[in-house]
């Protein structure tokens, strides 16, 4: 499981580049107020959801960063310059998926899901037609990659506990980095 978490992450290293440097400045994407997953939100799950498995927020995770990829490269011309970087990223992360699906038995993916984790899953498989404008939000390309990234790192941090000077991608001090 850890190889190709590792492999995602080190192409993440390259989000500056091809999501900041490639898009005009200050350009953001619509997306649901759910596809917008940040360390916050998961440590609100943890503190809100008594005996959440990790497994449940590893799979939201999935569901999420999925969708936000697919939106991504719907949104870039055919010859935009991080058109390849973000079809490669997204190829990496079903290369991910496939993997954590096939390292758990088939059963742990029927039990039902906690009330909040169903309301937020139900948000995100909803018709866009149907969503209120209320419920959507503009992020940047970059935004939502760093979302992936830190809160990969948070919820796989077995894979990344070897890495040197490794930050506590879970730890409160992270949630407004740099502002």
């Amino acid at each position: 499981m850890c190889t190709p978490l590792r492999t995602l992450n080190d192409s993440l290293s390259h989000r500056r580049r091809y999501m900041k440097h490639n898009f005009p400045i200050n350009y953001t994407i619509r997306v649901h107020h759910k596809e917008i997953l940040k360390l916050s939100d998961i440590t609100r799950m943890r503190s809100q959801v008594k005996g959440l498995d990790e497994l449940v927020l590893q799979r939201l995770w999935f569901q999420v960063n999925q969708g936000v990829l697919k939106k991504l490269i719907r949104v870039m011309p055919e010859r935009h310059p991080s058109r390849p970087y973000t079809t490669e990223l997204e190829r990496r992360f079903k290369d991910v998926e496939g993997v954590f699906v096939q390292s758990h038995p088939t059963e742990v993916f029927q039990v039902d899901l906690p009330e909040t984790i169903q309301d937020t899953w139900d948000h995100l498989t909803e018709e866009p037609e149907r969503v209120p404008e209320s419920n959507w939000r503009f992020a940047s390309p970059k935004s939502l990659l760093d979302n992936l990234c830190h809160t990969m790192q948070c919820l796989f941090t077995e894979c990344f506990a070897s890495t040197e000077a490794q930050q506590d991608y879970c730890g409160v001090s992270q949630w407004r980095k740099g502002r």
